[in-house]
């Protein structure tokens, strides 16, 4: 899957997450630019971005995330 794919699937994620239809996401997009996200939004999120691409994350790579980017690195490798 390219990366394109995924920020399609992973915008769609992150509106149904964040009830927010006109969230837009790129690389650079952290937790601070998005008003509700937020300690347990994120747990959230990570589920779902889970269940969306049939995938499990390692909890330490996760851990090092810190932006959009880098989890859209980490689903590319994952879903390879």
């Amino acid at each position: 899957m390219n990366r394109e794919k995924i920020y399609e699937k992973l915008t769609e994620v992150f509106r149904d997450v964040f009830d927010e239809e006109d969230i837009t996401i790129s690389d650079g997009t952290t937790a601070a630019d998005i008003e509700d996200w937020d300690s347990l939004s994120h747990i959230t999120l990570l589920s779902s971005v889970e269940d969306e691409f049939g995938i499990k994350f390692d909890m330490k790579a996760v851990q090092g995330l810190k932006n959009v980017g880098a989890m859209v690195d980490l689903i590319e490798a994952s879903v390879k």
